[in-house]
């Protein structure tokens, strides 16, 4: 049972690491964003291609202003 539980903790570990990585805001910000686009999909005439790239951009800009304002703040060049 060992085994199988340390498989499965390492299992998840990868996942957990792959799709959260160093910013969690993203995982975050990408799931909302597919939901939406979701909701939108199942709303009749209503085109949801677009919502997705957009907050994919929004988030990752937000994540870069994050990052570097956290530079900032530190005292890095």
């Amino acid at each position: 049972m060992t085994t199988v539980w340390g498989w499965l903790k390492s299992f998840g570990g990868f996942w957990y690491d792959f799709v959260v990585g160093d910013d969690w805001t993203i995982a975050a910000g990408v799931c909302v964003a597919l939901a939406a686009t979701y909701g939108l999909y199942r709303a009749p005439g209503v085109p949801a291609w677009w919502l997705t790239p957009v907050v994919a951009v929004l988030v990752v800009a937000f994540a870069v202003r994050r990052a570097n304002d956290r530079d900032a703040d530190a005292g890095g060049s």
